[in-house]
């Protein structure tokens, strides 16, 4: 079930209908939600509700002993009881065939060649997802931040609430968990904050998303048939494609929350106006670069190292296992190794701190740096969005074409205005609030604005709605 589907439109509805006419139900509101939030992913997914069933019963176990438990050593075991059980199915469904393709390649490479036959195992939607909140709960009661929770189906909640199930934000329990259970209260000021985000995620999914979905896929599918003006549209339209894809997503994510009685965290914030990497990762995707960092990185040392190779040996590791999680291939690996890299140098050269944080930049250097990371951002999306070795290399040579603007059609023209408006858009946000600004406006213009987006959807709709990028992760 799409989010930019009608058949989403009508489950949420009926959901936020039946939800609030439980208002003052607290319990049976609450298994209302999870039930409807199974049946959301049962409707894709059918059998593999069973994983989701099984991760978060096992967890609610290990943490109500992990609970009454003070030796060290079992408690140890314990975690270690949930790593396994948590990263072993994640492990097995999204990495089985690409650990056994590799290591017989490498076989054959080494002239011990060995028959691999791939097992075409179904990945879980979500289950990247959903395994990193459940072990962010266990991980957390286990350094005695949070408590246990005593009901199940109060953690069913945090794992399965559907808006964020499938593709984030990942959710920590310590902020969500005081939200199940309360009466749901719903302010005018809330109901146009998610309206304002509901059209904002339809407008870039369908709108933005979708319509440089065509650009991105001529370049890196057939990189051998395009050109070199081609390749470069379509390299840029990639690299918005996957912001338009993914933050539109989290918008109806955040939007259906809202209506529902429920804040979920923010997960982007203008990242292509970012000054440096590191500040992108701040910027980008937020509840994963602050799960790594708190999960990952963290437990790894951090910067708490003797040398400064050691800080740099984390970042690279962590980057390089983000990159993975993204999907089982090496080019995903490389996509993580390079950013790990460039997280590296700058800390290396002191400039990784984002403005705000201690640096203060006039607006020309501010829109100088802010241009060259999103370039470097963009390249590095290259071998990201590349299938193979060839496809990357096919592609590197288009880009290295001269290119013939006499080839630039009507509709790469509007590409380029669509990902030029976007660009500038973000920096622009980075001195004005047009969120604030546009809900301030009288209700008449938002009316208006609203019609005129109710439209582009129409027009832009193929009829047929289009899988999110994030799923297939």
């Amino acid at each position: 079930m799409l989010f930019n589907s009608t058949e989403y439109l009508v489950f949420f509805l009926i959901v936020l209908s039946v939800s609030w006419l439980l208002a003052g139900r607290a319990m049976i509101r609450t298994w209302f939600i999870v039930l409807a939030s199974y049946y959301f992913y049962v409707s894709n997914n059918h059998w593999q509700i069973l994983l989701l069933l099984a991760t978060t019963t096992s967890d609610y176990f290990v943490c109500l002993v992990l609970m009454r438990t003070d030796d060290p050593l079992r408690r140890k075991l314990l975690l270690s009881v949930s790593l396994v059980s948590n990263l072993g199915l994640l492990g097995f469904f999204k990495y089985t065939n690409f650990l056994g393709g590799s290591v017989a390649a490498f076989a054959g490479l080494i002239g011990m060649p060995l028959d691999w036959v791939d097992l075409n195992i179904a990945l879980p939607v979500g289950i990247s997802f959903y395994t990193f909140e459940a072990l962010s709960y266990t991980i957390d009661v286990y350094r005695r931040k949070i408590q246990a929770e005593r009901n199940w189906i109060r953690l069913a909640f945090l794992v399965s609430f559907f808006p964020h199930l499938i593709a984030g934000p990942i959710v920590r329990a310590a902020d969500f968990f005081p939200q199940i259970g309360r009466r749901p209260r719903l302010s005018t000021e809330d109901v146009e904050h998610a309206l304002y985000l509901i059209f904002a995620g339809l407008l870039k999914k369908i709108v933005f998303a979708d319509s440089l979905a065509s650009f991105a896929d001529a370049a890196f599918n057939h990189p051998a048939a395009v050109s070199g003006v081609e390749a470069w549209i379509g390299v840029y339209a990639f690299s918005f494609q996957i912001y338009f894809d993914f933050s539109g997503y989290t918008d109806l994510a955040l939007g259906s929350a809202i209506l529902l009685g429920f804040k979920l965290p923010q997960n982007f914030r203008r990242p292509y106006a970012a000054v440096s990497v590191t500040d992108f990762w701040r910027r980008w995707h937020m509840t994963l670069s602050t799960w790594l960092r708190d999960y990952l990185y963290i437990s790894l040392g951090g910067n708490r190292m003797k040398s400064r190779l050691g800080v740099y040996r984390n970042l690279m590791l962590t980057m390089f296992l983000g990159g993975l999680w993204h999907g089982a291939a090496w080019h995903f690996a490389i996509w993580g190794g390079l950013h790990g890299l460039m997280l590296s140098a700058e800390r290396a050269l002191g400039i990784h701190r984002g403005v705000g944080e201690q640096v203060k930049l006039p607006p020309a250097s501010h829109a100088l740096r802010a241009f060259l990371v999103f370039n470097l951002v963009t390249a590095i999306w290259i071998p990201f969005r590349a299938a193979n070795l060839g496809n990357l290399l096919s592609l590197l040579g288009a880009l290295a074409s001269r290119p013939n603007f006499v080839e630039l059609t009507a509709g790469m023209a509007v590409a380029i205005l669509i990902m030029g408006g976007a660009l500038l858009s973000q920096w622009a946000g980075e001195f004005a609030d047009f969120r604030h600004r546009f809900l301030a406006a009288p209700i008449e213009l938002q009316a208006l604005a609203y019609a005129g987006c109710t439209a582009l959807i129409l027009i832009a709709n193929s009829g047929v709605p289009k899988p999110f990028i994030y799923f297939q992760f």
